[in-house]
């Protein structure tokens, strides 16, 4: 019995340490898939309202949810300056057109899209930089009025989409 307990010691020794070995050597990833490489840092920087239509208040908004969702998808810690890993740009369409048309030649459906413009710079691994524009469009029916509820809900859809995007260009590889 005390020659089992010890070979099952020894064993369950040699699992620990090849579990440790094999989650080292994997670098350094999260659950959503993300790889910071040496990172421990990131800025998202004011990204400026430079569409020809302007809807008051969207640069802030869509510079505050690209934030939260690198806070909450990475480990990395939010800088004001010198991070190592940089987000920049600038909202650069705000467009609103009919999609699908009535019998009686009016609008049935409009779109909402919107465009960024992203400048990513990662300062620990400079060939990863890229500079890209990013869009997504919300259908709304052309009854609605484009305020309130509706432009909450095309507003959240969208930079939902257009945060992913970035993300997932930045830091997952795809």
């Amino acid at each position: 019995m005390l020659i089992f307990k010890k070979k099952y010691r020894l064993f369950s020794l040699i699992a620990l340490i090849i579990v440790t070995a094999t989650l080292n050597s994997c670098g350094v990833y999260s659950l959503s898939g993300a790889s910071v490489g040496e990172a421990e840092t990131f800025q998202v920087n004011f990204f400026q309202n430079n569409a020809e239509l302007i809807e008051p208040g969207i640069d802030r908004t869509f510079t505050n949810q690209l934030q939260d969702f690198i806070q909450n998808q990475t480990s990395l810690s939010l800088q004001n300056n010198g991070a190592d890993l940089i987000y920049e740009g600038e909202i650069v369409q705000y467009y609103v057109a009919p999609m699908t048309a009535t019998s009686q030649n009016t609008a049935a459906q409009n779109r909402l899209t919107i465009a960024v413009n992203v400048r990513y710079y990662n300062n620990t691994d400079p060939e990863k930089d890229f500079e890209k524009r990013f869009s997504f469009y919300y259908d709304y029916p052309a009854n609605s009025q484009l305020t309130g509820s509706t432009l909450d809900t095309a507003l959240d859809e969208i930079f939902t989409r257009l945060t992913q995007d970035i993300f997932n260009a930045s830091l997952t590889d795809w």
